[in-house]
């Protein structure tokens, strides 16, 4: 990753083959005026084949935990409201602080986790940024941690799961309380079910 480059944690909308929006979270390597951003989804995730199938899609940044929280396991009913984006043809996040709409420029997909850059072509602000506190960084970690079952050891996952709710308890709102329960209970029926 180069020096002027971070990971900015976001929710991306691409459209399936029927139409209707995939939306999943992800932290793409953009640059500081976000201009061009590197994703890096797995083959098998639905994110790259409608990326490679057509080519663009929408970031959003979003102080909503409770929409990260179900987009991270594919648990998101009802979907959220979405409005177009004439701009490349997609839909975009009704409630988010922003969006950028990006075309890919090029893909790599030789390796099991694919990098896909792409160029930012419209942009808009919703709403102001509510921030962050610590309970909602500990339902993002809790969402990404929930992306990794089968991959991080059972063990290693429960104990970053305590560790999490001890922020949660301290520091959350109704919003995060009922993200991290969601993600926990998750967590751990996954886990009781694969061991």
């Amino acid at each position: 990753m180069a020096s002027d480059e971070l990971i900015l944690e976001g929710v991306v909308v691409t459209l399936n083959p029927d139409g209707s929006p995939n939306i999943s979270p992800m932290g793409p390597r953009v640059d500081r005026d976000v201009s061009r951003l590197v994703l890096r989804p797995f083959r098998t995730s639905q994110t790259y084949q409608n990326l490679n199938r057509q080519g663009e899609g929408v970031l959003h940044v979003t102080d909503d935990v409770e929409l990260i929280a179900h987009a991270a396991i594919g648990q998101l009913d009802p979907l959220p409201p979405l409005v177009p984006v004439a701009s490349i043809g997609g839909q975009r996040l009704a409630d988010c602080c922003r969006w950028f709409a990006f075309r890919v420029a090029a893909l790599d997909d030789a390796d099991e986790r694919t990098t896909i850059h792409c160029q930012v072509v419209d942009r808009g602000t919703v709403r102001e940024f509510f921030g962050f506190n610590r309970a909602k960084h500990a339902v993002l970690e809790g969402a990404i941690l929930a992306t990794r079952i089968g991959i991080l050891p059972a063990e290693e996952l429960r104990s970053q799961m305590r560790h999490l709710a001890t922020l949660v308890q301290k520091t959350a709102g109704d919003q995060e309380r009922r993200a991290f329960a969601f993600l926990d209970e998750y967590i751990k029926r996954q886990l009781d079910t694969t061991i």
